[in-house]
């Protein structure tokens, strides 16, 4: 029983793995809770359920539920859709989400998903506007040098 329990620590898990093979061997090999608790850091609590989930269901009881999440877009399509975004003059929230469904059938949970995207996209996403809200006609006449000449009357 405990062979495969030294394999398994041998093969370098997660350290969360380790740190619960680790407790489960030592409690198999007649140590006590406050020794091992005291000597990696965990609870009997933690001893206790991770030596039953071993004794129940072996090593892959010991390892870890969660392997991460799996992005909506594949690498491709998120490649496509950063694309997209740059060959785009004005860009709005509503307008990617709109894209991204309709194109893909992909609706994120977050929105945090897609200001990543408008992110990687070089986009400032916080305040999307089709003009500056600050800027003076006059100083950007006079600065491109398109005056207007509705002023000049001719004779």
């Amino acid at each position: 029983m405990l062979e495969d329990l030294n394999h398994f620590i041998d093969s370098n898990p997660d350290a969360r793995e380790l740190k619960r093979a680790i407790a489960v061997q030592m409690f198999f090999k007649g140590y006590k809770h406050r020794e091992i608790g005291e000597s990696i850091g965990v609870s009997s609590g933690f001893i206790s359920k991770w030596t039953g989930q071993y004794e129940q269901l072996g090593i892959p009881g010991l390892r870890l539920g969660y392997s991460g999440s799996v992005g909506y877009l594949e690498p491709e399509q998120r490649q496509s859709v950063i694309a997209w975004l740059k060959g785009k003059n004005y860009w709005n929230l509503a307008e990617l989400q709109a894209y991204i469904e309709a194109e893909y059938e992909v609706v994120f949970d977050s929105q945090q998903s897609y200001y990543t995207l408008f992110e990687q996209a070089g986009i400032s996403w916080k305040k999307t506007q089709k003009h500056n809200p600050k800027a003076d006609p006059a100083l950007v006449e006079k600065k491109t040098g398109n005056y207007s000449l509705a002023g000049s009357a001719s004779a």
